[in-house]
């Protein structure tokens, strides 16, 4: 090759870069959609809502959330992964979304090929909790009961599909019990009627969670983590009764199939900047959640991760959508 056909090459490959760096400095240049699958008020929402007020403040532009619950997530996903692959249009990536993979007999789409990972945001556990006329104070005297009771408890969830529901169908299937799954359209509906008795039994996210807990509203009993929750101290985890139990929450960003990467890496640069001020770890320790920062790929495996072993679960519970 002669210096001057490598110089032309490299000066078109320097040409053909000029535009996507010139996107990415560019972006975003108008107000961006945060699309999530959970109605209002669960800790979907509260996530969503945080991320995009600080993402708004570090880009100078409005990050807008969109409420579109229904059909497990999938209603959202799918109106993300048909929307333009510009980076104008984000999916809040939840468990749903790897667990619907084989709740759903059918789907139009396949989250894995259709959604390109943006960035981990947060990891939390659930908390068991039951109405305080459920006459029971811990994880043994919750089995106990429901062997003795079967069928009469309803487990309430915010849906198919949802962790909340499959933390309490891995509860049953290590246990043995029979609760009735009640989904309802969102965690804050289910836990309303928690509240007031309709349903008995939840494995609901600690952020929506907790206060219900310290006001006595509902009795916690455990969480559903590795560890101990910070927010809910005093509550010992369901694996120290539970040997090898564990379930755990999660939310991440993702885009359109096809999404220019110079966009994605912007927007990773963002959030984990973001994930990385002490104000963001504070605020979201008070939800008892911790953070999840990494590159795309990390967020892509952990989604790829769950997607297997929750797939596994869905099928030992029988568990189906059609």
């Amino acid at each position: 090759m002669t210096l001057r056909r490598r110089q032309f090459l490299a000066l078109a490959g320097a040409a053909l870069a000029m535009p996507a760096i010139a996107r990415a400095q560019g972006y975003p240049s108008r107000p961006v959609k945060v699309v999530i699958g959970y109605p209002p008020g669960g800790s979907a929402d509260i996530t969503a809502r945080l991320m995009s007020q600080w993402l708004g403040e570090r880009t100078g532009q409005s990050f807008i959330v969109e409420s579109r619950p229904g059909g497990g997530t999938n209603i959202a996903t799918e109106a993300v992964i048909n929307a333009p692959n510009d980076g104008y249009t984000l999916l809040l990536v939840a468990p749903a979304n790897a667990i619907n993979a084989t709740l759903y007999e059918k789907l139009n789409h396949s989250f894995l090929r259709d959604i390109e990972p943006v960035a981990g945001l947060i990891r939390f556990p659930n908390v068991v909790v039951v109405n305080p006329s459920v006459p029971v104070k811990t994880i043994p005297e919750l089995i106990e009961y429901a062997k003795a009771n079967p069928g009469k408890l309803n487990m309430a969830s915010s849906g198919n599909g949802s962790t909340i529901h499959m933390s309490g169908e891995l509860f049953k299937m290590m246990t043995g019990v029979n609760m009735q799954h009640v989904p309802y359209r969102g965690g804050a509906l289910a836990l309303t009627d928690m509240v007031a008795g309709q349903v008995q039994v939840m494995f609901d996210n600690i952020p929506t969670a907790a206060e219900f807990v310290k006001s006595g509203k509902l009795r916690g009993l455990a969480v559903t983590g590795a560890q101990r929750s910070e927010v809910l101290p005093e509550l010992p985890t369901v694996a120290e009764f539970l040997p090898g139990y564990e379930a755990t929450s999660w939310y991440g960003l993702g885009v359109p199939k096809g999404t220019p990467t110079e966009i994605i890496q912007k927007l990773n640069a963002d959030v984990q900047a973001i994930l990385a001020d002490p104000k963001t770890k504070a605020r979201f320790l008070e939800l008892g959640a911790i953070l999840q920062p990494g590159t795309p790929a990390e967020f892509g495996k952990l989604v790829a991760d769950e997607t297997e072993k929750w797939g596994k679960v869905v099928k030992f519970a029988g568990a189906k959508v059609t």
